[in-house]
């Protein structure tokens, strides 16, 4: 690595992986099947996208940390001793002073209905990333850097993700989870995604964010459509229906669904993201990543949690040895 030295903590070597945005408490009927209006009984976990992308590769052996924000309350420091207890390094987690930790409820009915209820009101900590706050010499190490969609929602999020995808310049693997929430968004998010994807090398998204991103959701004329917007690696999950990845070299990878019992699927796609990244870290050809991730994802599928459910590399070994592909 160079003896590069990450500033301001005497680390001797890059993150292989730093994300940022999302992070909040995920409070979750411990029932399946049970309206919130009737759930008695609740678990709580670590939750967010970004924070769960990162537990996820943290979990499959990676260096990784987060930048994001909580309040400076109870479930702030219960974020960031969750965090540390995964291997997560949260030096830039920091609390915003006056803005409560959001809350995220969600409802289970598998196989496929999982409404979510966000509490992210007046305002999310995570939005109030701001640039001068970015250790951007540090983003700009890292082997992977991964943002979201929601991390442009709102300033001053917005200029502080737009300034850390300029200071990577393209550089490693900058990777843009389209993440859609549309009811986090105030205004048109289409300028802003199309701005982020001219600075990323990979997109991931579902057919829906797809659509946000490039007006395309049929998976093959999205991924062209994300490519044409400049990533090198366009990355469509197709939920019941696998996988598909498109580079920019010709190369075409899908990955068939694997088969489990579903339990709450929203924490699916940041496993997969983190898999994702462990995968492209490792060098594996395209297929053996598209796979790998989309067993990673199958497997919290089938269990309650989000970050906690986050699987280990045997785990996943396993599964895809049942499925008989590596």
């Amino acid at each position: 690595m160079g003896g590069l030295t990450v500033t301001g903590t005497g680390d001797p070597y890059p993150f292989d992986l730093i994300t940022m945005g999302r992070i909040g408490v995920d409070l979750y009927p411990l029932a399946t099947g049970v309206p919130l209006a009737e759930a008695e009984t609740f678990g709580r976990f670590l939750g967010g996208s970004a924070a769960n992308v990162a537990v996820a590769a943290a979990r499959l052996g990676r260096r990784v940390a987060l930048v994001s924000r909580t309040g400076a309350d109870p479930f702030g420091a219960y974020l960031r001793t969750e965090l540390r207890s995964f291997g997560v390094d949260e030096r830039w987690v920091t609390e915003v002073a006056g803005l409560p930790t959001p809350i995220t409820f969600c409802e289970m009915f598998p196989p496929d209905r999982f409404p979510l209820y966000f509490y992210r009101l007046p305002k999310a900590p995570d939005l109030e990333i701001a640039q001068d706050e970015v250790d951007l010499e540090a983003v700009r190490a890292a082997r992977v850097f991964w943002m979201t969609g929601t991390g442009l929602s709102e300033e001053p999020s917005r200029a502080a993700t737009l300034a850390a995808l300029q200071a990577r310049g393209r550089s490693g693997t900058t990777v843009f989870d389209l993440d859609w929430r549309p009811m986090l968004w105030r205004e048109k998010p289409e300028p802003y995604y199309e701005r982020a994807l001219a600075h990323a090398t990979v997109a991931v998204g579902n057919p829906e964010e797809c659509q946000i991103a490039t007006g395309e959701s049929e998976p093959y004329a999205a991924a062209r459509a994300l490519l044409a917007a400049g990533v090198e690696l366009a990355v469509v999950k197709r939920g019941p229906e696998g996988v598909l990845a498109v580079h920019r070299d010709g190369t075409v990878a899908e990955a068939a669904p694997v088969e489990v019992d579903v339990v709450n699927g929203l924490g699916a796609g940041d496993a997969f993201g983190g898999a994702l990244c462990h995968g492209l870290l490792a060098g594996w050809e395209l297929g053996r990543v598209v796979r790998y991730a989309n067993a990673a994802g199958a497997i919290v599928a089938s269990r309650l949690a989000c970050s906690s459910a986050m699987p280990f590399s045997h785990e996943v070994e396993e599964v895809l040895g049942r499925a008989g592909g590596v």
